[in-house]
């Protein structure tokens, strides 16, 4: 079982992560674009790309089932009672991965030529 506050240290170690409210529930920002939010103390939905997803889906088919945003996927939603911090870590880097902007995730523009 995986408590909200560790969520929250994980998702706060990345760089330039800001928690703020996102329509009364917490979520987690990189350059204020979305990453994870927090819909209940039982639950993390995460905002990874469908490759990721079915990862997830595959390595803890108890944790994590499929997010759907109305007809779209939106990536994985976590069951925290049966998760494993590992896991957490390894969709949230990846979430942030998806959203930071190039600077903060080291890589630079390939040169003019």
């Amino acid at each position: 079982m995986v408590r909200i506050d560790a969520v929250r240290r994980v998702a706060l170690s990345l760089p330039g992560v800001s928690e703020k409210s996102h329509h009364g529930v917490p979520s987690f920002r990189v350059a204020n674009r979305i990453f994870a939010t927090v819909p209940d103390d039982r639950h993390l939905h995460v905002m990874v790309g469908s490759d990721e997803k079915d990862l997830a889906l595959g390595a803890a088919p108890e944790a994590c089932e499929e997010l759907w945003w109305g007809k779209r996927l939106a990536g994985v939603r976590v069951n925290l009672a049966v998760a494993d911090i590992h896991l957490l870590g390894v969709l949230l880097s990846e979430a942030w991965r998806q959203k930071a902007p190039r600077r903060l995730i080291g890589v630079s523009e390939p040169p003019n030529r």
